[in-house]
């Protein structure tokens, strides 16, 4: 059935480059095309990272414990999994909260309660790119971890911006003796010091 998905119709004309689909994205992860690779989907074209270094990894866990712990029951934490935010975008997030039950789901969410990435070496495209697509997919609740600079930044508001898309227009810096709330878990303040190797 996967092969369906790679029928393309050839086009006449000059070359032009080839954008992927989420389906088509999807697929080739089924195939083990990106066994072991860091590998998402932006605006079609497929996105490789380096290998994870140790603070990123040790972020990444300590994110996900924590939150586990905020959000608890009624909800999924997705660690590294696909979140389609577009018809060409799958940034498969560090960490993306999800409402509901992973039993009978059927589909990738398309949308989350908060979406986290931590950033060391990514810190630009997490911080411009990323965010740019998380908030024109209607994602509420967007934090980096930044590693290097030992800080959490909060990204909330999205609105449309005049060029198509869309933006946050609240960015909050938190360092590390300060905490925040999840805005779906605004009784759970988390502190940034927990979230940092």
């Amino acid at each position: 059935m996967a092969s369906a998905v790679f029928q393309v119709r050839v086009p006449s004309g000059p070359p032009r480059p080839l954008r992927w689909t989420v389906e088509q994205f999807h697929a080739l992860g089924d195939l083990g095309c990106f066994e072991g690779r860091r590998a998402w989907l932006l605006d079609g074209v497929i996105v490789e990272e380096g290998p994870m270094n140790p603070p990123h990894r040790i972020a990444l866990e300590l994110t996900d414990g924590v939150l586990r712990t905020v959000f608890g029951a009624g909800w999924r934490v997705c660690v590294q999994m696909p979140l389609v935010v577009g018809p060409g975008t799958d940034p498969e997030p560090d960490v993306a909260v999800v409402a509901g039950s992973v039993r009978g789901t059927t589909a990738h969410p398309t949308t989350a309660a908060l979406v986290v990435e931590v950033a060391d070496s990514s810190l630009t495209d997490d911080t411009t790119i990323k965010a740019e697509k998380y908030a024109t997919g209607g994602i509420l609740d967007y934090w980096v971890v930044d590693v290097d600079g030992r800080r959490l930044l909060v990204f909330r508001d999205p609105a449309p911006i005049p060029d198509g898309g869309a933006a946050y227009r609240t960015r909050l810096v938190f360092a590390p003796p300060d905490a925040v709330a999840p805005l779906a878990a605004p009784a759970s303040p988390v502190a940034v010091a927990d979230l940092l190797p």
